[in-house]
């Protein structure tokens, strides 16, 4: 089946982007291109969109997946990766969060939820 869209671009906006960058390729560990100009964008491992209600004007999050979370916490931290937020339990995953070097909080979670690209 054709679709029409192939893929998405997420776009995080940040005052210190070299030291965002630098956590996604030596931290994280995402390989990236150079788009021109020594403008690296980065592969994110395999995605999915969720909508939720809203009661006024939108908004969008970024989360961060991954399998288990107390070992991904435990290799982060030894990275040097603060941890913002302790796992708890929301029913449908294990939610954490983490600093970006910019002071931001991504979070990252275990789901407990069919994933689209999993079977």
């Amino acid at each position: 089946m054709h679709s029409m869209i192939n893929g998405v671009h997420m776009i995080v906006f940040s005052p210190r982007a070299d030291n965002v960058r630098t956590f996604l390729r030596d931290v994280l560990g995402w390989p990236a291109v150079d788009a021109g100009g020594g403008w690296p964008i980065f592969a994110l491992p395999p995605a999915e969109l969720a909508v939720h209600p809203a009661d006024g004007g939108g908004r969008h999050e970024l989360y961060l997946m991954c399998d288990d979370i107390g070992s991904t916490l435990t290799e982060l931290r030894a990275k040097g990766v603060d941890v913002t937020r302790d796992i708890s339990d929301q029913g449908w995953g294990l939610l954490a969060g983490i600093a970006l070097p910019d002071g931001a909080e991504l979070m990252i979670y275990e789901p407990r939820h069919p994933s689209p690209g999993q079977p």
